[in-house]
């Protein structure tokens, strides 16, 4: 084949960002269209790449969580967001949570320092099926591009519904009211900031949730479906009324000596400084005006500052199993690759994790070598093994977060859960080191 001059990364998002680094790091000139600073999307608030719109928290860090032993396969490989993560990282207890300006402003500086990198702040609208391509634009691809991907995968295309949580001001919380504590105590005692309440102040809370007015929705023709890992917390009261109490203000493990709450708000560090806090699970998309009274009902936000509503937006993606290849390009475009949350992965890491992923699959192709096959053993593999295959009964692609359940079995039968993932955890690790030490020879 004719080695292309350079590579075209559309978005600069985690999974563009990890793309376009990778490969502008191995030689490989790359022109990366971003076009936030002229014209935004519903979610975005700041003209930085890799900007974080739903929570600040990449979730947990333990190798026997899924997300965690993806943790560990990026830092191996290499990857810029966990480098940026681990830089500005802020207090989460058994999580790893960022100041999300200072990881854009990170990420942003790395990508603008590399030479190999030009950046066209403008909108790229139509995708040229000869010229190598990784379209990594999210799940708010815009209308002209999207036509675009349609007409080359046809109408092979799903979306969900995805909600953000509102950030309070630290300063306005009343903290006679409000207590520093981690849920059994794991971590540091102030990774967290906890709301108590009782049943009453539960069921006027729980009342006003379920008869709040929803925001306009952008499209009004369409069904709302939501993605279970970001499920706004009205779409989960509505499930009955001890839902919460299992789920977002679940009070087990966060009372203050003898005593139990009824349930519990969680609030986490929102930057370094800690000037400012979200609402742990509180994905919503009411009115502004109705978010303002419901947290009023929480004790000690009574009178909180709110810096940023929670809001829903749209998520779009391919029906990857339909029209995907294994090694992350279009099964009758072989120049065209899909990376990030356009193509089925869902959450920060894994859309970061799948733009590396396909960085060195295009490498490979550049240099007219085979495509790699990741280790089966790996979260990596194992996540693109499903996006790329696994289908509901009606045919369709659904988005899921890294978890064991895609790894295939050990040989050996462990019986505790833990020391099964633990072991599962550890031989992805071993296998993904061979891998990494063959390929580079």
């Amino acid at each position: 084949m004719n080695k292309p001059v350079e590579v075209i990364v559309v978005g600069a998002g985690l999974a563009g960002c990890e793309a376009a680094w990778y490969l502008a790091a191995h030689g490989v000139k790359v022109k990366l269209y971003e076009v936030k600073s002229v014209k935004k999307n519903p979610a975005q608030k700041i003209d930085g790449f890799a900007e974080l719109v739903c929570s600040n928290s990449l979730r947990g860090r333990d190798l026997t969580q899924g997300v965690g032993l993806l943790k560990e396969e990026l830092k191996l490989l290499g990857s810029l967001v966990m480098e940026a993560a681990l830089a500005t990282e802020v207090p989460a207890g058994g999580a790893l949570a960022v100041d999300r300006d200072l990881f854009s402003q990170y990420i942003t500086n790395k990508i603008r320092s590399l030479d190999n990198i030009e950046i066209i702040e403008n909108e790229f609208r139509e995708i040229d099926p000869d010229q190598l391509t990784i379209v990594a634009t999210g799940p708010l691809t815009s209308g002209s591009l999207l036509a675009s991907l349609t007409a080359l995968v046809g109408t092979e295309f799903s979306y969900f519904s995805d909600a953000s949580a509102p950030i309070v001001a630290a300063d306005s919380i009343d903290y006679q009211k409000a207590y520093f504590t981690s849920r059994y105590g794991k971590g540091n005692m102030e990774d967290y900031l906890n709301c108590p309440m009782d049943k009453v102040e539960y069921e006027a809370f729980y009342s006003k949730l379920i008869s709040a007015e929803g925001a306009e929705k952008h499209l009004e023709e369409e069904k709302e479906k939501y993605f279970e890992g970001c499920m706004p917390i009205e779409e989960l009261a509505r499930r009955g009324i001890k839902t919460l109490l299992f789920g977002p203000l679940k009070p087990v493990g966060l009372g203050l000596g003898d005593s139990r709450p009824y349930g519990v708000v969680q609030l986490r560090a929102e930057n370094q400084e800690k000037s400012m806090y979200n609402l742990v699970g509180f994905q919503t998309g009411l009115t502004f005006s109705e978010q303002r009274e419901l947290i009023s009902l929480i004790p000690g936000l009574e009178s909180a500052e709110i810096l940023r509503y929670g809001v829903i937006h749209r998520n779009t993606f391919i029906n990857s199993p339909m029209v995907l290849n294994r090694y992350g390009f279009l099964n009758n475009y072989n120049n065209v690759f899909v990376a990030g949350q356009i193509s089925g992965v869902e959450g920060y890491l894994e859309s970061a994790a799948s733009g590396l992923y396909v960085g060195w699959q295009v490498l490979r192709k550049i240099k007219d070598l085979s495509f790699l096959d990741f280790p089966q053993e790996t979260m990596l593999a194992s996540m693109f093994r499903y996006i790329t295959s696994s289908v509901n009964k009606k045919g369709k692609l659904e988005p899921m977060n890294a978890n064991f359940g895609l790894l295939p079995l050990l040989s050996e039968n462990i019986r505790d859960k833990k020391e099964k993932k633990l072991a599962m955890g550890k031989a992805s690790l071993v296998a993904l080191k061979d891998f990494i030490g063959e390929v580079n020879g």
